[in-house]
């Protein structure tokens, strides 16, 4: 058993608020091990837990002393059991009462578990008195590094969130994406805030980002608190309302929503972009398209092909986009990552990575988007609103687009690839088709012809290839 963290000096609201976060995260199957000696506060956080699973239909959470197991449902249908094995004779009792069973299928969170003998693999949570200060805990997390490693963020959270009077708040995962970042949504009364839970180190081109926007009046989540040596943010909730799920529910609004997300653009680029962001110009566009070249022919059964594609792109690039002043871009400016607030201006999210590139590029990521269809005459709609609004030269300017396009596709493709064969999350293989088809209209303008040569003999992904390719 390894010692996975250590959360020092924790009072009953602290301890609870761990309590709230670790509920958030644990699932069936398993097992937690609380441990310290009468009135440590195993109970009170294991009270805490079990009603933070149930959110609204929390119930009454009385000590299992005497009955030994309580059960517990919480709205996902997960059972939780609460057992107390003081008053266990023998290790063969467990059988008798469930747990065997339970600790195999439900959420078991067992006090006194040295009177029930071996637990499979359980996370060991000790509270233990701090001298001279009794109502002070130091809680220690301990178990195999392989399944509990992951548990050794939860005391930063946990003292983040009580330092932020965000302490009583129920903690709720929140759909993650292709990163290593977790979100999650703190609800308490009537307000709400998310929780960015990144990499220890990371925060700090968000933060700075964040600000950039937030002073030229771009919406983008307001910090409420922050511990970026531990890579957390806890950041303003600004709803549910996805553009991706608007879009999904009334695509009827497809119209007016692109118009909003094309001249917010156009706004964003009036502003010079920060000289603190990534220069993303040929040479550096050429060197992520790599990627493909590196994993995505190898992958579908042409080792060696696309070999110049990314020499290609770079000397397009010189012809076609190096001459026009690079603006801001987000990245990954889609309807994944923007919030639709009706009249209001759009929310922003997802752009720590924002780049100083072409004025295309950000175009071409909402309009070509790898998740859903846009309707071709919607992405001419929103091109020669672009040209409309900002007067760039017509012919560059859709060249310079079709490039983009192609490369961020390209790119993509590799993403998606390494995605499935490194990272086992093959879910991203079924928007390549979407993506391929994109890259071929792309090619399709004269001015990238060159590219479309580069790209010879490489296998479109067919539902063989990609098949091939979640196979590795």
């Amino acid at each position: 058993m390894t010692l996975i963290a250590t959360l020092e000096h924790a009072d009953a609201d602290l301890t609870a608020c761990l309590a709230r976060v670790m509920a958030a995260v644990l699932k069936p199957g398993d097992v937690v091990a609380l441990e310290g000696a009468v009135g440590a506060g195993k109970t009170h956080f294991a009270r805490a837990f079990i009603r933070a699973r149930q959110g609204d239909l929390a119930e009454d959470v009385p000590s299992p002393t005497f009955t030994l197991v309580q059960t517990y449902d919480d709205p996902m249908g997960t059972e939780i059991w609460h057992a107390d094995l003081y008053r266990l004779t023998h290790p063969d009792e467990l059988a008798e009462l469930g747990l065997d069973e339970a600790m195999r299928e439900a959420v078991v969170l067992i006090e006194w578990p040295d009177h029930g003998g071996p637990l499979p693999d359980p996370l060991t949570l000790g509270l233990e008195p701090i001298p001279d200060f009794p109502d002070l805990r130091q809680i220690t997390l301990a178990g195999s590094e392989p399944r509990w490693g992951g548990m050794a963020r939860l005391p930063a959270i946990a003292r983040l969130l009580h330092r932020a009077g965000w302490g009583e708040a129920r903690v709720i995962p929140l759909a993650g994406d292709a990163s290593a970042r977790r979100y999650f949504r703190l609800l308490d009364g009537v307000r709400s805030a998310v929780l960015m839970d990144a990499a220890p180190g990371t925060t700090g081109e968000y933060v700075a980002m964040t600000q950039w926007l937030r002073t030229r009046d771009f919406h983008a989540p307001e910090i409420l608190a922050a511990d970026q040596v531990e890579g957390l943010l806890l950041l303003e909730d600004l709803g549910d309302d996805l553009v991706a799920r608007v879009l999904a529910a009334e695509p009827q609004l497809a119209p007016r929503i692109y118009d909003r997300m094309t001249d917010l653009l156009v706004d964003l680029h009036r502003h010079a972009p920060p000289d603190f962001v990534l220069r993303l110009d040929g040479p550096e566009l050429a060197r992520q398209v790599g990627l493909f070249a590196e994993l995505y022919p190898a992958a579908a059964g042409a080792p060696g092909k696309g070999l110049d594609v990314a020499r290609t792109i770079e000397a397009l690039h010189a012809e076609l986009a190096a001459d026009v002043t690079p603006v801001l871009g987000l990245r990954d400016f889609h309807a994944e990552n923007l919030i639709w607030r009706d009249e209001a201006p759009l929310g922003v999210l997802d752009f720590q990575d924002a780049v100083a590139v072409h004025p295309a590029y950000d175009l071409v990521s909402g309009l070509q988007d790898a998740r859903r269809d846009v309707d071709p005459a919607i992405e001419e709609a929103q091109i020669a609103r672009y040209i409309a609004a900002t007067g760039v030269d017509a012919d560059r300017f859709r060249a310079a687009y079709a490039l983009l396009g192609a490369q961020r596709g390209l790119r993509i493709m590799g993403i998606f690839t390494r995605l499935a064969q490194r990272d086992g999350k093959p879910r991203y293989l079924a928007f390549m088709p979407r993506v391929w088809a994109a890259i071929r209209r792309d090619l399709a303008h004269p001015a990238l012809a060159p590219l479309a040569a580069a790209l010879d003999g490489i296998p479109e992904p067919s539902p063989d290839v990609i098949e091939r390719i979640a196979r590795g």
